[in-house]
């Protein structure tokens, strides 16, 4: 018989999937719970954890023995260090030769020889994490309790503060439709994998006070998810902006203390109370410190061991204003308990270090949920995904996720994430392992996120799926041939998957980007070569007419939506989008899941158009009521050339990645991995108004569409200069410079060419193009380097386009106002 040939990729999947698993594990289906000394609610409750979360995963409720005793069964054995004296040399000395553990931290051994496993905590809350590393590394099935064999494990965290804001309020994409039992269900994941805080926030923030999905009044919830905290031991912290209209008239004041008793009396539990500087609220530091003190002391009446935390957000920072602002952080004041460096901060962390007294602690606070606008936007973000995954999509980044969180780890004691919905799950389970401990590989975080929530079967192909997910967002997606892979991946799992799992929302959501994204990617494909084949039309304007080449023109773009590609990709999309709803209350559209527009709502943006077609048809509709042949055939030659330079010339949409090579760099991502001191991607027109408009739409300019290239720029925040340099100018040439201002947020911009003012400062917002001649003497040695900035106080500078034009050369009428 012929040998058969297994190829090595198939036996290393078997392997780490199934076969070796099970080589290498103990079987606990008969076991027995046994708590050693646990007096403590929190020990109790880590037991009956263990025991519930065996009895959902394996269909096998192991009985709770009181004591230990030295019956047959095997055992789990939880307890406390420091009340283990009646345990057996035979269990003490193992447990004595492994590292020593600190705060919330646990010890887990299993001995197969005496076929018990120790879950052993240096205080209460070490039970419990014991507890859920124990579960995360179990191979719980239907039927099955294996263990690992070789599971030994010493672990503390490195920082005291991990964990996650779960808003209740409309403005989530999931939170607002949880009940209690999902909340509970919710937090109980987010403790297994090493939170010990929440975040909740107050009824009143900057949203409505209720939306369509809350099954009760906000006040009642955050009662209850502060009890559900408590019941996990885990730390109640609450966000709570200044959204009153005045904080210095009595009658204002009053009003905002009389909520804050009303809010803070409600809660059973509230360890901390974060108060932003602004983002929402507009505070001079001497009123909001005065007012913080007044907040402290109704705090205190209800809460007499919790601490205001403070952040320095703010929309227009001026020197004065963080002047005065670390002026009161140092003064020392009774009721404070740290800063928070979050979104919207132009202080560096490491700056924030220095400024404050050492022995005031910083708690990080990232925007894990938002892919653009946002403090850690995906880098050289494609525009085609900016349009259709938009800022608050699912949006798994385990390893960016994992780059962020190690940068700027050492300056701060933690993190509790910026939250909005479950959209970022798999982005929270990756920051809480990474506070626990850096040094945790991305890939473990993964197996133990896939092992645990879908299944052990799914442990390698789902974890694989994830960091697929996010290599799908790495570069152009115009070649990006590896994403079909990934949803060839995606596919299979979903083959084999039984109805448990393709109701788990954990599961759809990683299935939903797959088809997502590939449909994406093929519609990008198609519509580009749609868009050329009806520039190719147009050029032949002088032979077919212009008219008839208007008229063919619009009928190819127009095939894009007449006959679109890969329909049964988005109609799987759809359906996913309907399943999670139905299982986690996801609201990925406006109409159907009753979304906030510009949050999750992505999947109404599915097939907004990925090429030019708005402004090409706009454009061609109005050359096409031109009164003669002539100007209608020298208009579409302008259209069709608006970003040529003419001979010698040179032109950068700033929005690509492959025109940042004349962009000067600035701080290396890993000491800056929020663009607070370097250039990053942006998007939006934000023209005639369009200020914090979070969609990617490419309408703006007086109700007419304008060009793709207006939607993406490269951006600097606040007064950070923007550089470009240009070579291999001709030195006997005269040369002109324009450029396009669009954006998110209109500033004040200001332009010099080798120091020179080139123009002085100016609104953006409005005029999108301007051109000036560039300074002779600039021009001496061929090269020019060009400086934007912004005024203080302004938000950034943001530039989509750049032309070099030589002086010399006849130029076009590009798209401008009528």
């Amino acid at each position: 018989m012929r040998a058969i040939r297994v190829p090595f990729i198939v036996i290393w999947f078997l392997l780490s999937g199934g076969l070796y698993l099970k080589a290498q594990t103990n079987d606990f289906s008969k076991s027995e719970i046994a708590c050693l000394s646990c007096k403590g609610k929190l020990a109790q409750r880590a037991v009956l954890v263990l025991q519930e979360e065996i009895a959902l995963k394996s269909n096998i409720s192991l009985p709770i023995a009181k004591k230990w005793s030295t019956n047959s069964r095997p055992k789990i054995l939880v307890g406390i260090e420091g009340e283990l004296k009646k345990l057996p040399k035979s269990l003490l000395e193992p447990l004595t030769k492994m590292d020593a553990i600190g705060p919330e931290g646990y010890k887990l051994l299993n001995l197969p020889k005496l076929r018990t496993v120790l879950v052993i905590g240096h205080d209460e809350r070490g039970t419990l994490y014991g507890v859920g590393k124990l579960l995360r590394k179990a191979i719980l099935s239907p039927g099955s309790v294996l263990i690992p064999e070789q599971l030994k494990l010493a672990s503390t965290p490195k920082n005291p503060i991990r964990g996650h804001q779960l808003g209740y309020r409309p403005k989530t994409n999931a939170y607002d439709a949880f009940s209690v039992a999902q909340f509970d269900r919710y937090i109980r994941d987010l403790v297994i994998f090493g939170a010990n805080s929440i975040e909740i926030v107050p009824p009143r923030t900057d949203d409505d006070f209720s939306s369509v999905h809350m099954e009760m009044p906000a006040i009642e919830m955050i009662a209850e998810q502060s009890r559900i905290c408590d019941s996990y031991g885990v730390d109640v912290w609450m966000w709570y902006p200044n959204m009153g209209m005045d904080y210095t008239h009595s009658d204002s004041l009053q009003v905002e203390i009389d909520e804050r008793h009303r809010v803070f009396k409600q809660v059973k539990r509230l360890d901390a109370l974060f108060v932003p500087g602004g983002d929402p609220g507009d505070l001079t530091p001497d009123n909001l410190f005065r007012w913080l003190d007044k907040v402290a002391s109704v705090l205190h009446k209800y809460h007499p061991k919790a601490k205001v935390w403070v952040s320095p957000q703010v929309f227009r920072p001026t020197k004065k204003w963080y002047d005065a602002f670390y002026a009161h952080i140092n003064q020392g004041y009774d009721w404070f308990g740290g800063i928070v460096f979050g979104p919207w901060i132009k202080t560096p962390i490491q700056e924030i270090r220095e400024r404050i007294h050492p022995d005031i602690p910083i708690r990080r606070y990232p925007d894990i949920t938002h892919s653009l606008s946002s403090q850690y936007p995906v880098p050289k973000w494609d525009l085609a995904y900016a349009i259709t995954l938009g800022r608050e999509c699912i949006n798994p980044r385990p390893y960016d996720q994992k780059f962020i969180h190690n940068a700027l780890d050492e300056y701060a004691q933690g993190s509790i994430s910026y939250s909005e919905g479950t959209n970022d799950d798999v982005n929270k389970i990756v920051w809480s392992d990474q506070d626990w401990n850096p040094e945790t590989p991305v890939i473990e975080t993964l197996r133990d996120y896939a092992r645990y929530f879908i299944g052990p079967d799914y442990t390698e192909g789902v974890a694989q799926g994830l960091l697929a997910l996010e290599n799908n967002l790495d570069g152009p997606l115009l070649g990006n041939h590896l994403v079909l892979r990934t949803l060839h991946q995606w596919q299979a799992l979903e083959k084999k998957a039984p109805k448990e799992v393709l109701a788990n929302f954990r599961f759809q959501m990683g299935l939903l980007r797959a088809y997502f994204d590939a449909y994406q990617y093929r519609r990008l494909l198609y519509e580009t070569e749609l868009e050329q084949r009806a520039r190719d039309i147009l050029t032949s304007a002088k032979t077919l007419g212009s008219q008839t080449a208007i008229g063919t023109a619009l009928k190819t773009l127009a095939r894009a939506v007449e006959t679109p590609i890969m329909p049964q990709w988005k109609a799987r999309c759809l359906q996913l989008a309907d399943n999670l709803f139905t299982s986690i209350g996801a609201q990925l559209t406006i109409e159907q899941h009753g979304a906030m527009p510009g949050r999750g709502n992505f999947i109404d943006t599915i097939d907004e158009p990925l090429n030019d077609v708005l402004w090409f048809a706009d454009q061609l509709m109005a050359i096409k009521n031109l009164p003669n042949e002539s100007e209608r055939r020298k208009a579409i030659q302008t259209m069709l050339q608006r970003t040529d330079p003419g001979p010698g010339g040179f032109y950068d949409n700033l929005g690509s990645p492959q025109s940042w090579k004349r962009v000067t760099k600035g701080k290396d991502r890993r000491y800056d991995p929020g663009n607070l001191a370097s250039p990053r991607v942006a998007f939006g027109v934000g023209l005639s108004g369009e200020e914090w408009v979070h969609e990617v739409s490419a309408k703006g300019f007086d109700g007419r569409y304008t060009p793709l290239a207006w939607t993406n720029q490269i951006s600097t925040l606040y007064d950070n200069p923007l550089e470009m340099t240009y070579e291999d100018l001709d030195s006997n040439e005269s040369y002109s410079v324009r450029v396009a201002y669009t954006g998110r947020f209109p500033s004040r911009v200001k332009m010099t060419i080798d120091n020179v003012l080139v123009h002085d400062f100016i609104k953006t917002g409005m005029q999108p193009i301007y051109e000036f001649k560039i300074p002779e003497t600039c021009l001496e040695d061929g090269k020019i380097h060009i400086t934007w900035t912004c005024g203080e106080g302004e938000r950034g500078t943001q530039v989509s386009e750049i032309w070099i034009l030589k002086n010399d050369i006849p130029k076009t009428t590009y798209f401008e106002k009528e």
